[in-house]
């Protein structure tokens, strides 16, 4: 009796890891973290603002151009994946995708690292000036399907 019980639980286990080991992943999005940003702000807007809120600022616009120009070929905006551009789900493409990801995370990263460090140094005026730069990119990207028509 002992014996089919054991059996019994070692074929339980054994077909949950087949199921388990049979599930697809989800596939992963090309473009992922921070896509977009709450708010643009006027030229007066920026000024107003100390200079401490004008850093964060500035940093969260690269994070967001950094997220998604690099992509912008192949998607303007998240939860586009390879399998719904009909790129193939092989392993090297995946594993390319990863590495993309991978690199543009350790770039950003290093990059704010460096931000943080030195654009406190930087002059307010070119600070302001930077951000209305990034903003105006970021509101091109909502018009990035008139450049595709014929």
């Amino acid at each position: 009796m002992k014996t089919k019980s054991t059996l019994f639980s070692a074929l339980f286990f054994l077909l949950i890891s087949f199921s388990f080991a049979q599930k697809n992943k989800e596939s992963q999005s090309i473009i992922s973290g921070k896509v977009n940003i709450s708010k643009y702000h006027s030229r007066s807007d920026l000024k107003d603002m100390k200079k401490g809120d004008l850093l964060v600022l500035y940093i969260e616009r690269i994070e967001v151009i950094v997220n998604i120009l690099p992509n912008i070929a192949f998607a303007t905006k998240p939860g586009i994946t390879m399998e719904t551009l009909g790129i193939p789900d092989t392993k090297d493409n995946k594993k390319a995708l990863e590495e993309n990801i991978e690199a543009s995370t350790t770039y950003f990263d290093s990059t704010i690292e460096f931000q943080k460090k030195i654009l406190p140094y930087s002059d307010t005026t070119d600070l302001i000036a930077a951000i209305l730069f990034y903003e105006s990119t970021l509101k091109a990207l909502h018009t990035y399907e008139d450049f595709k028509k014929d």
